[in-house]
């Protein structure tokens, strides 16, 4: 038995050795792919980047974030160690580093809004060392705006142990640090690199706040997954929101053709010392009043007074038990 099957098998087995596999990728089908995909750039779609001006680089757009973030937050990213007596040189070089890091990237983006916008005659490099060094000048302020926000985590939840567990671990205030650094930028009308830092926020949180919001101190996400806050939206001082709460637009007005209209204020302004619980969606250009209260799972499209509590009325719960079960009734709780 053993003789046959290696007299059987060993031919068969030299044969699909010796046997070449001719492969089906030709060079002509290398062709027809190229020239076909090639063709896809010659439309007006505006996925395609070519001849033109080099976009800014959305990897360094995130290095140099990190950078700044570890300015606001010395010592908590563990990427450089910080003592009093070194203080002021590491804060110098790394200062210095970001300046000349970010006006690359800002110039990129200057003379891509230009050519977007047909302008000429505009000094894309003067502007771009211009808007980079009011960037930093407002590093202080942002820091002792952002001291609010982690002291508004440690007193909003009773979780938080201490501002430094507040800082090194809370997706919220990341979030909420990141944004007041993007909408510096957004501000000055930056295109482009306030979003690559918006959407970095997201992606590493589930937080997605538009770099034009404007968001006033003493701000806290708790939990924050899937938090939704629009372009125009305004948020006043001391708001604490929760996770899946959306501050979104409540229709959006098109043209005779059917486009979008971009711009106009279309999402809420929310006063003072409101505070807003998870899965509650507020749509539109309304207000809702300082002091109030917003319960979870509500949908708000109409503005509200000052001092306002919204709630669903609680639904009947139905609880069926093994006990319920067995005699075929229900208990309504």
């Amino acid at each position: 038995m053993n003789q046959r099957t290696n007299r059987d098998s060993s031919p068969l087995c030299n044969q699909s050795l010796q046997r070449q596999y001719r492969s089906r990728w030709t060079g002509e089908q290398a062709r027809q792919i190229t020239a076909r995909l090639c063709a896809t750039y010659q439309d007006e779609c505006g996925i395609n980047h070519i001849d033109g001006i080099n976009m800014p680089q959305s990897d360094e757009v995130v290095n140099l974030l990190e950078s700044t973030l570890e300015m606001i937050f010395p010592g908590y990213t563990g990427r450089r160690q910080f003592n009093q007596a070194g203080i002021e040189f590491a804060v110098g070089t790394t200062i210095n580093d970001i300046f000349h890091g970010l006006t690359v990237q800002v110039e990129r983006a200057l003379a891509y809004g230009c050519r977007l916008d047909c302008e000429t005659g505009y000094d894309c490099l003067e502007q771009a060392e211009t808007t980079t060094i009011a960037f930093l000048d407002r590093l202080p302020e942002l820091r002792e705006t952002l001291k609010t926000d982690v002291q508004a985590a440690l007193d909003g939840d009773p979780a938080a142990r201490s501002t430094d567990e507040v800082v090194i671990a809370y997706p919220g205030l990341r979030a909420i640090a990141i944004h007041r650094l993007a909408h510096e930028l957004y501000q000055r009308r930056v295109p482009l690199i306030p979003r690559v830092m918006g959407e970095y926020a997201h992606s590493l949180t589930g937080i997605d706040i538009h770099p034009g919001a404007t968001i006033g101190h003493s701000f806290f996400i708790d939990h924050g997954t899937g938090v939704v806050v629009g372009e125009t939206a305004v948020l006043g001082n001391q708001v604490k929101i929760y996770q899946g709460v959306t501050l979104g637009a409540l229709s959006f007005p098109k043209d005779e053709r059917g486009r979008l209209i971009k711009g106009g204020k279309r999402h809420p302004n929310i006063e003072d010392n409101v505070t807003i619980y998870a899965g509650a969606t507020i749509l539109g250009d309304v207000t809702i009043g300082h002091d109030s209260v917003i319960g979870g799972n509500t949908w708000i499209t109409k503005s509200l007074p000052p001092h306002s509590k919204v709630i669903i009325a609680s639904p009947d719960m139905t609880i069926i038990t093994r006990d319920t079960q067995a005699r075929g009734s229900k208990t309504k709780k």
